[in-house]
This record gives structure tokens, sequence and C-alpha cells, in this order.
């Protein structure tokens, strides 16, 4: 069952374009940030969620990673870039 979901999450990033991987990958941190936050002051009733949004950042990350030209994996400061990018265009809104 857990594997059917896995899979169908991959396939719907897959099919996202790089910016709105991005815009995903902002979104999740954010989502992150909240959680931990609600772990903090005890508000926070699943604590395995915090565990599921860090596996979809790395799937993202993952992703966004694989859909770079061969050049700009040799740098990583390209993709780095590239994010804070779309976190700039996020907080700007």
């Amino acid at each position: 069952m857990l594997v059917v979901k896995t899979k169908a999450i991959l396939k719907d990033l897959r099919d996202k374009t790089a910016e709105e991987l991005n815009v995903e990958l902002v979104n999740a941190k954010k989502e992150l940030f909240n959680l931990r936050f609600q772990n903090a002051t005890n508000q926070l009733d699943n604590t395995a969620r915090i565990k599921d949004v860090r596996k979809n950042i790395a799937r993202i990350q993952t992703i966004i990673t694989q859909k770079e030209p061969k050049e700009a994996t040799t740098t990583k400061k390209l993709s780095r870039e590239k994010r804070k990018e779309a976190q700039r265009k996020m907080c700007n809104r």
C-alpha cells in the first residue's frame, strides 16, 4: 500500500516543471518549519508528519537534481541559486 502511494507521489513530482518543483520545495520547507514549531510548543498531534515532510523534501531535491542539465550537475551552486531565487519570489508575493 505504501509503495503504491510513494510511486504516485514520485510520478506526480516528475511530471512537474523545474519551477513548479522549486515552489513545491519552498512550501514543503515552510510546512516543516511550522511542524517543528508546533512540536516544540506541544501542539503537534501527529509527529510522524515531520518525517513524511522531510522525506518529501528529499524526493523533491532529488528530482530537481535529476532534471538539471549535465553541465549544471558539475556545479551545485546553480541549483542552489535557482532554489534561492524561487524562495525570494515566493516571499515577495
